[in-house]
């Protein structure tokens, strides 16, 4: 009898311990998350900080090690080192750039804008040997201006990061693994979808946002859908059955575009089903000979997503109007439900046989939809070139060259066609395509810090938008756009 009350009193105790240091370690994030310190588009890509740490590197000096640390500001005077002990990680970056169009768009000029990201993660065996579990939370803070919003008008906006200023919350969530192999888990709460569905890891070099969440979902989802710096509450099962493949599968909900500028709305309206097949070559067990060549690798994804919600039509008002007829009401009709499948290929080329850190890979990914009367964009596509360490001994070097292409719907074009036909206005343009040009170059300056020049060039911005700032109806002229990004791993 002494010996089970004993073991009960051991197990308060013990538990009441675990309890407090979980609670001092979320206590800590939530406190970092509102240190981290207003948002439309995909997040920069993470600085690779594998070849440094930050061992040995103690104390709250700022100049201490600096060029050897995988973080900008170290240990953070042992705050990361204390939540590490107890299965904690903090991680803060800071996105910083200025882009400017020499020529076209409505005005010529250049702005800065900046995101702030800060996001706490706690691995559940570490802190309270809960196994597989993976607790998250992030927020965002976006500064500066919108160069696309005030300037470029165009449908491609030309950084990932640009949005209104604000400061969110964006991710929440948790993920449960059920074996030991990683092979399935589930993910529950607040996701961003850019995190893992149409994703082309050689397309997060670039700065243009088509490149992360493509623009036919950001165009035909409502308020883009839930991607950067959106998310939306549901489940996602991750299952890699084959070694070779993988299955995403999530259902979430389907309006995260409504008013919600903290990000802790937590929207409830409509379902959005989504699902993605992958193939990877090489696949995990693969056994590679030592007298063989470095294998070219590939990634292939084939996927599609629905969302039920209600949509406005691009032509007709409930009366059967055009929208540009005097005589409608403006009232769209409605169509019940959308959806779209799209496709993602990497594809490694040409590794330097001398230089295994060397090498050409190409990119592509389309994405289309039949439903043209509710859609402004009905296709949309990325591709481009990345050369891996193109000076020699720079490892963590890329240059890359892409486009993006985007298609207005027939729909939305006959709705113009109809604004020249009322208005009488010969000059009125008729919407089709915009395509832009990118080439960049991301420079590896230290472990956390990466220095990125960039030029892109837009052609027929909005798809032949008339220049709202045109006297004698010409539409925006196409556009040189100049930019320079850093990347600060903190």
């Amino acid at each position: 009898m002494k010996r089970t009350t004993c073991t009960k009193s051991f197990l308060l105790t013990e538990g009441r311990r675990r309890i407090k240091r979980l609670a001092c370690c979320l206590g800590v994030a939530s406190f970092a998350l509102l240190c981290a310190g207003d948002l439309h588009a995909s997040p920069p890509p993470k600085i690779n900080a594998s070849s440094a740490d930050n061992t040995g590197i103690h104390g709250c000096s700022l100049l201490t090690g600096v060029k050897r640390r995988s973080n900008g500001l170290g240990d953070l005077c042992g705050l990361r080192e204390w939540l590490n002990s107890y299965g904690g990680s903090l991680s803060l970056a800071e996105t910083s750039e200025v882009l400017g169009n020499a020529t076209g768009g409505a005005a010529q000029g250049a702005e800065y804008d900046g995101l702030t990201t800060a996001t706490f993660q706690l691995d559940t065996q570490r802190a309270f040997h809960w196994y597989g579990g993976t607790f998250n939370v992030s927020a965002l803070q976006v500064h500066g201006q919108n160069l696309s919003e005030d300037n470029l008008l165009s449908l491609q906006t030309s950084s990932g990061i640009e949005s209104d200023r604000a400061i969110r919350l964006w991710e929440l969530w948790y993920d449960q693994k059920f074996d030991k192999e990683g092979q399935y888990d589930i993910k529950i709460g607040q996701q961003s979808l850019d995190q893992e569905y149409m994703v082309s890891q050689n397309g997060l070099l670039y700065l243009n946002t088509m490149f992360g969440w493509a623009m036919l979902p950001s165009a035909d989802m409502p308020g883009g859908g839930p991607a950067y710096p959106l998310s939306a509450p549901g489940i996602r099962l991750h299952a890699r059955p084959g070694n070779a493949w993988t299955l995403l599968a999530g259902a979430y909900t389907g309006n995260a575009g409504q008013q919600n500028s903290s990000g802790t709305a937590f929207p409830t309206d409509g379902f959005l089903g989504i699902a993605e097949l992958q193939y990877a070559y090489p696949s995990l067990g693969l056994t590679v000979r030592s007298d063989n060549r470095t294998p070219l690798g590939r990634i292939y994804k084939i996927g599609a997503w629905y969302d039920n919600v209600k949509f406005d039509d691009q032509r007709m008002d409930h009366n059967g109007l055009s929208l540009a007829d005097p005589d409608s009401d403006g009232v769209a009709r409605t169509h019940h439900g959308d959806y779209a499948i799209y496709a993602v290929a990497d594809q490694m080329l040409w590794v330097d046989s001398h230089e295994n850190d060397r090498s050409i890979s190409v990119f592509v990914r389309p994405m289309g939809t039949p439903l043209s009367d509710r859609n402004l964009v009905d296709f949309s596509m990325n591709a481009g070139l990345n050369f891996n360490e193109p000076i020699m001994h720079r490892d963590d070097d890329t240059f890359g060259l892409g486009m993006g292409y985007t298609h207005v719907s027939s729909r939305a074009a006959d709705l113009d066609r109809d604004q020249k036909r009322y208005t009488n206005n010969l000059h009125y343009p008729i919407r089709a395509g915009e395509t832009y040009l990118e080439a960049t170059y991301q420079y590896q300056f230290t472990a956390w810090c990466q220095l990125q020049p960039d030029f892109q060039y837009i052609i027929h911005p909005g798809a032949g938008i008339l220049n709202p700032n045109s006297t004698t109806g010409q539409k925006v002229k196409n556009e040189a756009v100049l930019g320079f990004r850093m990347n600060l791993a903190l």
